[in-house]
């Protein structure tokens, strides 16, 4: 059976020009599902030796090609990837040369090397080899990555990965465990977002500041209470490293006991979110100039009587306290948080439901228009009305270890992967944004390639600023 032609999706803001086509025999590939890798190493060189190619020239060849693939457009070639052959791909942006040796080894994604020097482009490539599909993104700098957008924009408009249950990390229960890296980590390498979930320390009021980080009814770790305090410190600290950079936490209260919902929005105004410099929480959807170096809280819960006047009566925080639940697609009563939580997952057939109901929320997420001051769009495209799209991948059933959120991670994870390399907002006029997708197990033995095809989905913004400035 024949390979498929070679499909080269530019998801980049340049454009891209395939200038070499270069064949190598290597014995060494192993195929497994959709991806493809190198059981061994391939030597890297710009091209064989003479002697090599005495030996082997019938396994070598090269072309001169001219194809063009400019910004957010797919192209199917007439290149075609030979099963036990490297296809080595020579790509030209604005004069300099970039390689990519596919199939990639070990690992989906690679950074093409620079073949002139002083590169003044980096990128990111994904190979889905069954499918003979290269994606290319622009390589944002994962720990600064929001430094590439301007000011006026609304936060809402941006790609954000984030992640579920984000304390999760310690030993813990495997059902509770959701993340395979700590909180720094997770900052440093591109999450924006985190989900956290609290109990109080204290059964009544609000004069001690202890918020117990749980998962359910149960807490993170099983070598004693980890605290709320701690993780903002965390935060703050890469903050105050990447000031270019805000972190979006939502808040809900959880655990057992008596605690209220008020006596946790008491507990936060009145310990926490104290300094306006460093916190937001107006009741609004802020520009990402508003908030940059700060924490923005999205509260799940109620809050007390005397913080509902603040902010000249819009209240206190970011308004997520009719949260749906177990959702494909629910709306919080504020009107700008639109929810895909779909999380009953006990089945075969269920996880299938969890991505198809994912990937619906992408494209809904990715159809939106966010207005920018100067903005003038002669195709009449209208900005729509601003609002978080809070995708959440992960999902559980606590009676069956097949679906506890690591095995779910594994199923759903590469699959989104896949949506977002080869069909996100492929057909959409819109800034082709993915919303807030909210992961389980992001970063686990390295594996970042989640993210950084989320926050690569932030170029066609990037691009639609550019042109504003002109």
């Amino acid at each position: 059976m024949s390979e498929a032609p070679l499909t080269v999706r530019n998801l980049s803001t340049t454009l891209v020009e395939l200038k070499v086509v270069e064949y190598y025999e290597n014995a060494h590939i192993h195929y497994s599902g959709n991806l493809t890798f190198l059981t061994k190493p391939f030597k890297k060189k710009t091209s064989p030796t003479s002697t090599q190619l005495a030996q082997k020239s019938e396994s070598f060849s090269n072309k001169d090609v001219s194809i063009l693939v400019g910004p957010f457009e797919t192209k199917i070639t007439d290149i075609q990837p030979r099963a036990q052959d490297v296809l080595r791909l020579t790509f030209e942006v604005e004069g300099q040369r970039y390689r990519i040796d596919t199939p990639i080894s070990s690992k989906r994604s690679t950074i093409p090397t620079p073949l002139s020097p002083n590169p003044q482009h980096e990128f990111t490539a994904i190979y889905f080899g069954g499918t003979s599909f290269l994606t290319i993104y622009s390589c944002a700098k994962l720990q600064s990555w929001m430094s590439n957008l301007q000011n006026d924009t609304p936060l809402s408009a941006l790609s954000i990965p984030g992640t579920h249950n984000s304390p999760t990390y310690y030993k813990a229960l495997p059902s509770v465990r959701c993340q395979a890296v700590g909180i720094k980590e997770q900052l440093e390498n591109g999450v924006r977002f985190l989900d956290i979930r609290v109990q109080p320390q204290s059964p009544s009021g609000f004069s001690n500041e202890g918020l117990i980080l749980v998962h359910s009814a149960f807490p993170v770790s099983l070598t004693g209470n980890k605290y709320l305090r701690d993780l903002f410190n965390v935060t703050f600290a890469f903050l105050v490293e990447n000031p270019t950079e805000t972190v979006i936490v939502s808040l809900k209260r959880e655990g057992i006991g008596r605690s209220t919902d008020e006596q946790v929005s008491k507990i936060l105004e009145r310990h926490y979110a104290v300094d306006p410099n460093r916190w937001y929480t107006d009741n609004r959807i802020p520009t990402l100039g508003e908030v940059r170096s700060k924490v923005v809280i999205v509260r799940r819960f109620k809050i007390d009587e005397t913080l509902r006047d603040e902010n000249d009566g819009r209240g206190w925080c970011i308004d997520g306290e009719s949260w749906p639940d177990n959702c494909e697609d629910g709306l919080c009563s504020s009107g700008e948080i639109r929810v895909q939580d779909f999380y009953e997952v006990g089945e075969h057939e269920n996880i299938k439901k969890k991505i198809r109901y994912a990937a619906g929320h992408l494209d809904r997420a990715a159809k939106c228009v966010c207005a920018l001051p100067g903005m003038h769009d002669p195709t009449g495209t209208e900005p729509t009305k601003d609002c978080f799209y809070f995708n959440f991948l992960s999902a559980s059933n606590f009676w069956r270890a097949n679906c506890w959120p690591d095995k779910i991670a594994a199923k759903i994870n590469p699959q989104i992967v896949d949506h977002l390399c080869r069909r996100h907002a492929g057909e959409t006029i819109g800034d082709g944004s993915t919303g807030i997708v909210v992961c389980d197990w992001v970063g686990r033995d390295g594996d970042w390639d989640l993210v950084k095809c989320i926050v690569g989905h932030n170029a066609k913004l990037e691009l639609k600023e550019r042109q504003l400035e002109i």
